[in-house]
């Protein structure tokens, strides 16, 4: 390990200040670059339905630099990278029905938190239309949502929050839990958070036993296309109510597939696999 090639980086509030920051120049420098257009050639980039996906594409990608630059060189000497490779076949049929497991308890359980009311009801109808907007050109939406997000999404909570936070000497499933947290809270809205959180566990739980990054990030992509599907084919972002079924049985059939999977994943699947 003394010669790997993946650096040993830590995550502390000043690898959090540098993220944000990064992310806010790379945000800002889309906006100005849009003001710059529209003022340069009357034309406002901001109403073209791929200006969202640039835009959060260029603020996490300066989000990314900024650590890599700031954080990692100056502190282990290498620059970031992670271990993106494949893993044998048969973990492939252990995590992937674990996640649909989960999926399916977390739309239960988001489920719960009311969508009416003085607070909730305004809130949940911001928010519809909000994804509203991503759905008016699918091939957009595909690829921000099942692509994008994903990677950039787990190099950061998983690969850079979870993986500096064990760096640090945090047990792993403190790690995993913190990691998960900050990821539900980004996403801005109770009902997200929930499922994010719970998700994102999973997420990281997979990352820490496999060790490597292309896990979580084909499981993040399997789990946001699904619900792009359901969202662009069945007009709601519900299993139950596009499959027509009782809210009950999709809770059930997701303790099934997760507590199954989870124990072979867990208690019979015992190849770990090196960052080396």
């Amino acid at each position: 390990m003394e010669n790997s090639k993946y650096p040993k980086f830590t995550f502390t509030w000043w690898g959090a200040v540098t993220l944000v920051v990064g992310l806010f120049i790379g945000t800002m420098a889309v906006s100005l670059f849009s003001l710059f257009w529209k003022v340069a050639f009357r034309e406002n980039l901001e109403l073209k339905d791929w200006f969202f996906m640039v835009a959060n594409s260029v603020g996490f990608l300066a989000a990314i630099a900024f650590f890599d630059f700031f954080i990692v060189r100056r502190t282990t000497g290498k620059k970031l990278n992670f271990n993106l490779s494949s893993v044998n076949f048969y973990t492939y049929l252990l995590i992937f029905p674990m996640m649909a497991g989960m999926m399916l308890i977390s739309e239960f359980v988001a489920s719960l938190i009311p969508t009416s009311g003085p607070f909730f009801g305004e809130f949940y109808e911001y928010f519809t239309r909000l994804m509203n907007q991503l759905t008016d050109d699918p091939v957009i939406m595909i690829v921000m949502t099942s692509v994008l997000a994903p990677v950039f999404e787990e190099v950061i909570f998983r690969g850079i929050i979870q993986k500096g936070l064990i760096n640090k000497g945090i047990k792993p499933w403190k790690a995993i839990l913190y990691a998960s947290i900050i990821f539900g809270v980004v996403h801005g809205n109770p009902w997200q958070f929930i499922s994010a959180v719970m998700l994102g566990c999973v997420l990281g739980l997979v990352y820490h036993k496999t060790k490597s990054l292309l896990m979580p990030i084909l499981l993040h992509a399997f789990n946001n296309l699904a619900l792009s599907l359901l969202v662009l084919y069945g007009k709601d972002e519900s299993f139950a109510k596009v499959l027509n079924v009782s809210e009950w049985l999709i809770l059930a059939a997701g303790v099934v597939l997760f507590s199954l999977f989870y124990y072979l994943f867990m208690k019979k699947y015992k190849v770990h696999y090196a960052e080396i």
